[in-house]
């Protein structure tokens, strides 16, 4: 049987049986009362509560904590304040599968008691109590873990008068600057700068905070610097624009009100986010962030210009009128930064623009001669939180050297039965190997999309290229890097999909991306470590997949 509450709330009176098969009972009544009940024995009721209740871990957590923050209203002795200091000196005997939990419950229950006026004297006595265990702590005849250390500093508001226990406060401040070496040696630098603070330790000088930067504990060096006043955290905004950390250096200059030491830092920050929408092909809420800033949008022109993505900067000149500025850069000569893949380079010599029944009569006879192919769709980014995707808008198909990207809004409109129908043959064709770039999730997409059709239900011959590759990083655009020698251009990859016509540039990004699938499997399926993983050969045929699904059930096999 176990221990927990009755409807009321209230603890009840609880047996259980021990190992040896003997009845015993809890008298659990005694939480509401502890004007007798000594430290050990609450810790022990406390334990005993827990390990007998009925309930899961974190609900039964969560009731005894609330449990006992009610039990410490009920006379503790000589107060709550001095009764968890002292069993924080008997936690640590239950080791560590109940030390931190528990420790962390009595702890939090104290922040109730702060404003009462009743529990002000206690407080002011317990200190020296949690003084005599906050050394016992750092000195190790107490284990606590540092996060438990921490907490008790800021329960008890720990200062360098109470933890000097009648000695020379210069000397108490000896003995902590000497633990400040010890955590700073071990890397425990969050608790080092929490004592920094806490005991206004001055003695520090930059080369902590070079530890911190190069440990990556930027939460402890800011909080060092905020301590340690204005210089140290301008010192640390230029550490950060050194490592290019500009948009922590940015969050640094606004929260301490550095914008006159560093009026640049802004500037870069929002540059840094349009290049980062830019990148990602945000294009969109770049122009968003950008608006009602005539250099940000200058810029966001330039990067534009920059990614060869011309129909952007027509978009973006006509609409603020930024001609002039287009034409100082083209005379500088501003070209892409990287060489891409084009249509030329992958010897694509067609690319068909399926939207009506004819073309997707023939393009479905096309790809059924067809024995491997590339498969990806696009559909318009939506950037509201909380709303649903947008539909899938096209869903292309390529060969070596031809591509066909059919308008699925279109076709279904007008022939949602043929559309199902020739899609069946082609995705759950046995003799097409489809390869995708984690196009079970596309086709999780489309099944969304189109929820009444079968088609996107049901495939066979899948081959998940990602999964071939998972150590390689920047998506199909660094695979194809990797093994082609030359990136996708990624920069229209959330442009509005749903707009008709499309435009050149994107039916050939569409296009590209369906047939580097072919060419990069042709490229390495040769090779003898072409799937391997972790230093082991992986055949690349086991990672073929099929999904045959009906109405009522869905089976997946791995061919």
């Amino acid at each position: 049987m176990g221990c927990d509450l009755d409807e009321t709330g209230e603890w009840e009176v609880t047996q259980f049986h021990t190992n040896q098969n003997q009845s015993m009972s809890i008298c659990l009544h005694s939480f509401a009362d502890l004007s007798h009940v000594s430290p050990p024995a609450f810790i022990y009721l406390l334990r005993e509560c827990y390990l007998y209740g009925t309930q899961k871990a974190t609900p039964k957590f969560k009731i005894l904590q609330q449990q006992v923050a009610r039990a410490l209203h009920n006379s503790p002795q000589p107060g709550p304040f001095t009764f968890v200091a002292e069993c924080m000196y008997i936690i640590p005997l239950l080791g560590p599968t109940y030390a931190e939990g528990f420790s962390h419950m009595l702890l939090s229950s104290l922040r109730h008691f702060r404003p009462l006026e009743s529990t002000h004297a206690d407080f002011s006595n317990s200190k020296r109590v949690a003084a005599s265990l906050f050394f016992n702590i750092l000195s190790g005849e107490v284990f606590h873990e540092e996060r438990i250390l921490r907490k008790i500093m800021e329960a008890y508001d720990l200062e360098i008068n109470d933890i000097s226990l009648g000695r020379d406060s210069e000397e108490a401040l000896g003995q902590i600057c000497k633990f400040i070496s010890k955590f700073i040696e071990s890397g425990s630098f969050l608790t080092t700068v929490t004592l920094i603070e806490r005991f206004s330790v001055r003695a520090v000088d930059e080369s902590l905070l070079e530890r911190l930067i190069e440990s990556s504990e930027y939460n402890a060096a800011e909080k060092l610097a905020a301590f340690m006043g204005r210089s140290m955290v301008c010192s640390l905004i230029r550490k950060y624009l050194a490592l290019k950390m500009v948009k922590k250096a940015y969050e640094l200059v606004k929260r301490h009100d550095l914008r006159q030491e560093f009026p640049f830092v802004s500037r870069e920050y929002k540059e840094s986010v349009l290049k980062k929408f830019a990148e990602k092909g945000c294009w969109d809420l770049a122009e968003t962030r950008a608006q009602q800033d005539d250099k940000l949008l200058e810029y966001l022109v330039y990067l534009a210009l920059e990614a060869g993505y011309t129909e952007k900067v027509d978009e973006l000149c006509e609409r603020y009128s930024l001609e002039g500025y287009v034409n100082s850069l083209v005379s500088e000569k501003i070209t892409p930064g990287e060489d891409f893949l084009d249509l030329k380079k992958l010897s694509l010599e067609e690319i068909v623009w399926v939207d009506d029944i004819e073309k997707l009569l023939e393009a479905t006879k096309y790809i059924e001669g067809c024995k491997i192919v590339g498969v990806d769709c696009e559909w318009k980014p939506n950037y509201e939180k909380g709303s649903k995707p947008s539909k899938v808008s096209i869903i292309q198909i390529a060969s070596e050297k031809r591509a066909f990207i059919f308008d699925l809004i279109k076709l279904y409109e007008e022939k949602p039965l043929m559309l199902d129908s020739c899609f069946r043959r082609i995705l759950c064709s046995s003799h097409i190997l489809k390869l995708g770039y984690n196009l079970q999730c596309d086709l999780h997409q489309l099944s969304h999309s189109y929820g009444d059709l079968e088609c996107f239900r049901s495939y066979e011959m899948l081959l998940d290229i990602q999964k071939l590759f998972k150590q390689t990083p920047g998506g199909l655009a660094g695979l194809s890097k990797k093994v082609l020698g030359a990136a996708l251009n990624k920069t229209r990859r959330n442009s509005n999909w749903e707009q008709r016509p499309l435009s050149l540039q994107q039916k050939e990004y569409a296009a590209l991306d369906a047939a580097v699938l072919v060419h990069i499997f042709h490229h390495v399926r040769g090779q003898p470590h072409f799937g391997s993983a972790e230093g082991c050969k992986v055949e690349w045929k086991s990672h073929i997949v099929s999904r045959m699904s009906n109405t009522k059930n869905a089976e997946w096999h791995v061919n």
